[in-house]
């Protein structure tokens, strides 16, 4: 249990963003490597966990794999190395491999059974999109289509998908959908289909509606909706503030800020947030969501992009030292190696002793990201990084 020990303390930080993210980058690779196929593995166990009936590397997993492509591909530009490129297109070409007839993607790992999922098929939409803009992959377009017609069709009258959503919800409508809808958004607008459009901005608006007049969600969790997780909710900002960009519509936009205001000041001087939140957003757990902690530092960053107001960045070094601290850049386990833990302390209830693949993806994304705006050279790029 020396690594526990070790994670308490803290790792080394360096204060130039490029190490820790080849280390990031370096532990996907090794997570691609660890499956079969070209898919990237869900995680790394530390314990033998009772779900997946394993300890290490886990199988791979379609939906993270999904979002994982754009990231990929903009690592190959940033540390110059093409095999990423490569990576990313195999990962994408596998995910059309494993689309399903209905052309959802289905829940879970490789190996669970083949159930629809709608979050699922969101995600992976991204991958597809951004390696369509690289290449004009024909598989990706046609894989895209069939999604974005999935999507569309099984959204309810009322803007909610129920059906393929998350087993958790038990029929009940899930509001970080607000993500799948940003992507069924950018689908609209590269591949020039309006009813993909108009079924995200319906949704958004249904989201948009639940929203309470300080920001809070409710229905924003996969297991506990009156105590939703950081990831989530960071989930449905993206989700809003994304979404209302490529629509237009100021409406979304402005509910994207709301909440991506009430969590920048939830920010500890340490970077520490709560993993979980009550509706007054006090923290209702003494552990963080490192996932979370990421995707909300990506959220802030694409809001200063977005609206210019550079008060967005204020706690993003914070939450960036932070997670750098969490990161084991010399473990010599290469399941741990470099990769972003699920909670701080490893203990925590999200990804209890996992290393998560969409943990290290965000992080990945906002090291990228806030290395740009230092340099002044932050824009959405050809590769699809905009969808990363």
């Amino acid at each position: 249990m020396l690594e526990l020990v070790a994670e308490r303390r803290g790792h080394d930080v360096n204060l130039n963003h490029l190490p820790h993210l080849a280390s990031a980058v370096d532990w996907i690779v090794r997570a691609q490597d660890a499956t079969p196929d070209d898919g990237i593995a869900r995680g790394y166990s530390l314990k033998y966990d009772p779900y997946f009936r394993t300890a290490g590397w886990q199988a791979s997993y379609p939906e993270t794999t999904g979002y994982i492509i754009p990231t990929l591909m903009e690592a190959s530009r940033v540390l110059q190395r093409p095999e990423l490129l490569d990576r990313a297109v195999r990962a994408a070409s596998w995910e059309s491999a494993v689309q399903m007839e209905s052309g959802a993607v289905q829940g879970g790992v490789i190996g669970q059974g083949r159930s629809p999922a709608v979050f699922n098929t969101g995600q992976v939409l991204f991958g597809w999109l951004a390696v369509l803009e690289y290449s004009g992959s024909a598989e990706a377009e046609s894989s895209a289509r069939r999604a974005s017609d999935y999507l569309t069709a099984s959204l309810e009258s009322d803007g909610h998908w129920r059906k393929g959503n998350s087993l958790f919800a038990k029929g009940e409508t899930t509001l970080y959908n607000a993500r799948v809808a940003w992507a069924l958004a950018e689908a609209g607008e590269r591949l020039g289909v309006g009813e993909y459009r108009e079924a995200a901005s319906r949704n958004l608006h249904a989201v948009a509606d639940q929203q309470l007049p300080n920001g809070w969600f409710p229905n924003c969790c996969l297991t506990d909706p009156n105590r939703p997780l950081l990831h989530t909710l960071a989930y449905t900002t993206r989700g809003l503030l994304e979404g209302g960009r490529v629509l237009e519509e100021d409406r979304l936009l402005q509910s994207g800020i709301l909440i991506a205001r009430a969590l920048a000041r939830t920010v500890r001087e340490d970077g520490w947030m709560p993993g979980r939140y009550r509706r007054d957003w006090s923290g209702a757990v003494p552990w963080s969501c490192l996932t979370g902690e990421a995707q909300m530092a990506n959220n802030w960053m694409r809001l200063y992009l977005i609206t210019g107001d550079k008060t967005w960045l204020e706690p993003v070094p914070r939450v960036l030292a932070f997670l750098k601290r969490t990161q084991n850049r010399s473990s010599d386990n290469d399941g741990l190696r470099g990769g972003i833990k699920g909670s701080f302390p490893m203990s925590g209830d999200y990804g209890r002793f996992e290393i998560l693949n969409w943990a290290t993806k965000y992080f990945a994304d906002a090291l990228m990201r806030h290395q740009q705006i230092l340099e002044g050279t932050a824009k959405d790029r050809v590769t699809g990084f905009s969808l990363a």
